[in-house]
């Protein structure tokens, strides 16, 4: 009889029957009794009543019942951690015992107890597991490392398990270097920074040795492993790629990917005339073939996978047309990723086979996959321009078959066609004409109505057919009134004389019956421009338009390496970066392709610009940190369009010079806070106060904005810092920022670099900060005043006050920014210098100086070395008085020369700093003084910034 008959008893006091059997002295009936605890288990009942007497069957020899209390164990040692430690003394017997197996199953169960009581009790035990003489145990014991870390990641790193873990990969079993790589991987996953898979030339032999001998799931380990290394040159890629090739042959489909992953990274760095490199080609185009003769689902994220591999690299698969074709029995999902890889395959060689399927598949039942054929159709049309004649006789071939669906997929994608090619097919105009009054969707009708507008000229009754539309225009969806107003103004603008009612008939319902802004703006500026200035109007409606692009639906290039970095997994069926869906504490690897160079450099975090010279570590930007409830203000960010309601605060009631210069400048603007208005939260919304060179008009324009006046240069050798990424493409949609912070003529400037990596226009740029600690704030609107273009870039510079809302952050100088555009709202944080906020009045008379650095206690003074600065005492002062550094006195005692300097801050904290330059010496002693210590930090970093560029 097989085990089922346990799950089949519900009577009553089972609990009490089975506390007796578990005491039995008969081993059999202890055995049937922890059968049906177990049972019982599985169905979800509690009995963790039996914990005591489970756990006393645990002194046994036989390795069933051992095993079976174990997993009893694992499940009820949470809720009863006190009953638990009862079995410690057992499993570390168990550790010693003579049979490796036992000795497994005792660390192992160990490791999935997440209790911290026992999790001490682990260490001795799994030191000697680590080292056992067995493979079976080591390779076991690696991955209860990686358990233990996730539960106490300290006490892992204090007993130096990590080390054995490492000295692991050069074991001789290949599971147990299996193993250690899953365990170390697992491990580096949720600590990114660290270095633990310290990969070598060495040990990436090791691994290569390895990968041939151990199971599958150890090779997809080992194998993503290697994906993350960089070689040193083409010489050591290749011969990697030598090694790696025959998992290409793998039955499993995991392994396969996985080996293509590894594959497509270093063939980046393969040089393309090496005859290898066309070789290597060769072979990766079988095992992606075979892989589509799996079932439907692994057919799937394998055709995933292809389309980026496709994307990437399309020679790969270029003779490999027909694979794609679809079958009958194919499920839908599988018919339209195969149908999308068609596309991106089709050449001129192999169109005719193309065009003939694509035919074939219009004439399906399936509705959705009928629509995306038609579309395919015109997709190879504007692709392939020699095929381009016959795509349009296809697309003519399905119209007449009067299928609804059909017919409305081939007029928008005829639509395209013309887009692409002017004035060639023009000829088939009138065979769309004729189906007009079957086209009941707004997007065919919205494509038929701008065919009628365009070739207006062509088409004798085309104010008859666009006044047909306009019977039921309230009733049409946004997107047809939209093109039904162009499409009438231009007519009018070719046929004045004829269609002038018509115009006036159509403006009217967009500007006075409509509700929707967007057609109610349209029609306004259509009226304006034909009322003032016709000629105008003719070169801004009829201008001439554009080419469309081939493919508009490629993945944007950086997207698209990080993700050729992760196939065979969820970010490649997703078409997503893991950070996208990935949540939780662990921090997401950024990945990218390595360069085409031999010094292997830059393979990971594309995020992270580097600058000249190497910033500190802790500068890196990070997408708004989590602290308290700032992101929730940004968040909650009105993004109203800008507004100036009620008069502007006059400058008196802020007055930096009415606090007490000396005296709690930074407490009194950190913690006082009901002194501060709110900034207008809108974006670009004018500030509470305008810096006193900028108080022209903000709406004077461009010019306005930036007339600083007054005819003050920058002062001589003012430190800007080099420009960082601040927002890389990959989180903003296609959309990187990159800036740096500059003060001129007294001028807070924040400038920004703005590339548009994506393929749409981007506009309507607004710009908004957090509360920050020296309140600064937009002095006037983001000026974007062009259109930012696929693959532009403009440099803007943002004058910035520092009257807005005040917070204390951590660090000090950090600044979080919202940026909104048409696409999305983008959050991102950065670091200033805080040499920004020095300001030019900052030179101390000498009695002042000594008054005050006697009267700031001396716990408030905090010391500093500059190293590796190698300037003398005079041109060390002229560098930082660049800055608003001011030496108020020098004097030179036993050789060393002591420099006296102060510095005012833009909300009235002086700092008093004493700064020791010996001759010969190239380290600096610095000590500086405040009334507000928290700045020591920053000034100290602005003094070893502006001495060391």
């Amino acid at each position: 009889m097989t085990d089922s008959k346990y799950f089949t008893t519900t009577k009553k006091g089972e609990i009490f029957e089975l506390k007796a059997e578990l005491n039995s002295d008969k081993k059999e009936k202890k055995k049937e009794a922890v059968k049906k605890v177990i049972a019982s288990m599985t169905v979800g009942k509690d009995v963790s009543a039996l914990f005591p007497d489970v756990v006393n069957c645990m002194q046994t020899d036989n390795l069933e019942l051992k095993k079976l209390v174990y997993l009893y164990l694992m499940n009820y040692a949470k809720s009863q951690p006190d009953m638990a430690i009862m079995a410690v003394n057992t499993f570390v017997k168990d550790c010693e015992d003579p049979n490796p197996l036992i000795r497994a199953l005792a660390v192992r169960t160990m490791g999935c107890i997440r209790v911290d009581k026992i999790t001490e009790y682990l260490c001795e035990p799994l030191r000697k597991c680590l080292k056992d003489e067995d493979p079976y145990v080591r390779k076991t014991a690696a991955v209860c490392v990686a358990k233990l870390h996730d539960i106490n990641a300290q006490l892992v790193e204090d007993q130096g398990f990590l080390d054995t873990l490492k000295d692991l990969i050069s074991d001789s079993n290949p599971m147990v270097v299996a193993n250690a790589v899953a365990a170390l991987s697992e491990i580096a996953e949720s600590h990114p920074n660290s270095n633990l898979l310290d990969l070598n030339p060495q040990s990436i032999n090791k691994l290569l040795t390895a990968l041939n001998e151990c199971t599958e799931w150890g090779q997809i380990f080992i194998l993503d492993c290697l994906a993350n290394y960089t070689p040193r040159d083409d010489r050591e890629s290749q011969s990697i790629c030598e090694r790696v090739t025959p998992r290409l042959s793998h039955a499993n489909s995991a392994v396969v990917l996985s080996a293509v992953k590894v594959l497509m990274k270093f063939m980046e760095m393969l040089p393309k005339d090496l005859d290898y490199y066309g070789t290597l080609l060769k072979k990766l185009a079988p095992p992606l073939v075979t892989l589509l003769s799996a079932e439907p689902e692994l057919q799937y994220v394998a055709l995933r996978n292809i389309n980026l591999i496709v994307q990437k690299r399309p020679e790969i698969l270029k003779h490999e047309m027909k694979v794609f074709f679809v079958k009958y029995n194919d499920p839908i999902y599988v018919k339209l990723e195969k149908l999308d890889i068609m596309i991106r395959l089709a050449s001129q060689a192999n169109i005719a086979q193309v065009l003939a399927e694509l035919k074939e598949y219009a004439t399906e039942v399936d509705v959705d996959f009928v629509r995306k054929a038609v579309r395919a159709i015109g997709r190879c049309a504007i692709k392939v321009e020699q095929s381009a004649e016959r795509c349009v006789s296809t697309l003519l071939d399905l119209i007449q078959t009067k299928v609804n669906y059909v017919v409305q997929e081939a007029i928008v994608v005829i639509k395209d066609i013309f887009r692409k090619y002017p004035n060639k097919y023009e000829s088939v105009i009138a065979t769309l004409c004729e189906n007009l009054d079957s086209l009941d969707e707004p997007e065919a009708r919205a494509a038929m109505i701008w065919i009628v507008g365009e070739y207006a000229e062509r088409i004798d009754n085309a104010d008859e057919l666009l006044e047909s539309f306009l019977e039921g225009f309230h009733d049409e969806s946004t997107q047809v009134q939209l093109q039904l107003l162009t499409a009438i103004v231009k007519l009018f603008l070719k046929k004045p004389t004829e269609t002038q009612e018509l115009v006036q008939q159509v403006l009217s319902l967009a500007t006075q019956d409509s509700d929707n802004p967007d057609l109610r703006d349209r029609g306004y500026i259509y009226w304006r421009l034909l009322s003032t200035d016709p000629v105008a109007a003719k070169e801004v409606v009829l201008a001439e338009k554009p080419l469309i692009s081939e493919e508009t639906d490629l993945i944007e290039p950086t997207l698209l390496e990080e993700l050729i970095c992760h196939i065979g997994t969820l970010a490649s069926v997703y078409h997503k970066p893991p950070s996208a869906f990935v949540e939780g504490s662990r921090g997401v690897m950024h990945k990218r392709l390595p360069a085409r160079t031999g010094s292997g450099e830059g393979t990971e975090c594309p995020d992270v610009g580097n600058a000249a010279g190497g910033s500190a570590p802790e500068a890196a930007p990070s997408i708004i940190p989590s602290q308290g409830d700032l992101l929730g203000d940004l968040l909650n960010l009105d993004l109203a369009p800008p507004t100036t309601t009620g008069p502007t605060p006059s400058t008196s009631g802020m007055q930096m010079g009415g606090m007490d210069l000396l005296g709690g400048g930074l407490e009194s603007l950190l913690f006082n806070m009901v002194s501060h208005p709110k900034m207008g939260a809108g974006f670009g919304a004018a500030p509470a106060v305008m810096p006193a060179s900028l108080n022209a008009p903000v709406g004077g324009g461009l010019g306005d904005l930036f007339d600083l006046g007054g005819g003050v240069g920058m002062p001589m050798g003012a430190y800007i810092p080099p420009k960082t990424v601040w927002l890389p493409a990959m989180k903003a949609k296609g959309l990187e920022i990159s800036g740096t912070f500059a003060r001129r003529a007294g001028v807070i400037q924040m400038e920004l670099v703005l590339t548009n990596k994506a393929m749409s226009v981007m506009t309507d740029f607004a710009i908004q900060f957090n509360r920050n600690s020296f309140g600064l704030a937009p002095a006037g609107p983001l000026q974007v005043l062009t259109p930012l273009g696929p693959n532009q870039t403009i440099e803007v510079s943002l004058p910035l006050s520092t009257v807005g809302p005040v917070m204390k952050m951590d660090p000090l100088n950090n600044l979080q920014v919202a940026v909104k555009n048409n696409i999305d709202v983008f959050y991102f944080s950065c670091q200033y210098p805080i040499s920004m906020l020095f300001v030019e009045d900052g030179k101390m008379e000498r009695q002042v100086f000594l008054a005050t650095w006697k009267d700031i206690p001396n716990d408030n003074e905090s010391q500093f070395q500059i190293q590796d600065c190698h300037l003398n005492s005079e041109a060390a002062s002229n560098k930082l008085q660049g800055s608003n550094i001011f030496t108020i006195a020098k004097r030179t005692v036993e050789g060393q020369d002591m420099l006296y300097m102060s510095i005012k801050l833009s909300n009235g904290i002086w700092v008093l700093a004493e700064l020791k330059v010996q001759a010969g010496n190239p380290n600096y002693t610095i000590s500086l003084k405040c009334r507000a210590p928290e700045v020591s930090q920053c000034v100290f970093q602005c003094y070893e910034a502006v001495l060391k560029n």
